[in-house]
């Protein structure tokens, strides 16, 4: 008997697309995070990238449990003396909601050259309409 190993050759994509209005952010960035390392197929292999590719629409109508628009907030720094500030998660959204989805589901990804490579298999997009309709994605209920 013998045991194929799989191999970036032998893994077959899709395209999913998912539509993120009223859902939590976290527990939808979790699953994102699940099909984008492919541990929904049965030929999951944790040192190869097995995942589909996953096109979130209407980022910005994502919902938040709790106080986290107002309570959370994100620390950046330019480089330069007395260049540290604050914004809040809900001031982020505002001017920003595709890059808060995916820095959600970056942290939920491997921390490696691996992660890097999944997470380019993630397209986030504000608004309804998006530029990848010649893939024919399936819709996903998550």
């Amino acid at each position: 008997m013998k045991t194929t190993m799989v191999n970036s050759d032998n893994v077959t994509r899709e395209w999913f697309e998912v539509d993120a209005s009223n859902k939590i952010m976290g527990r939808l960035a979790a699953d994102i995070a699940r099909i984008l390392m492919g541990k929904h197929k049965p030929i999951y292999t944790p040192h190869v990238d097995c995942g589909d590719y996953v096109i979130v629409t209407n980022v910005e109508k994502l919902a938040f449990t709790g106080n986290k628009l107002e309570n959370r907030s994100y620390h950046f720094y330019s480089g330069y003396p007395g260049g540290t500030y604050r914004m809040s998660l809900g001031e982020r959204m505002k001017k920003h909601p595709e890059r808060v989805f995916k820095n959600a589901v970056r942290l939920m990804l491997p921390k490696n050259r691996l992660g890097k490579k999944m997470l380019t298999k993630l397209k986030v997009v504000t608004g309804p309409e998006h530029r990848h309709s010649a893939q024919k994605p399936k819709p996903l209920e998550l």
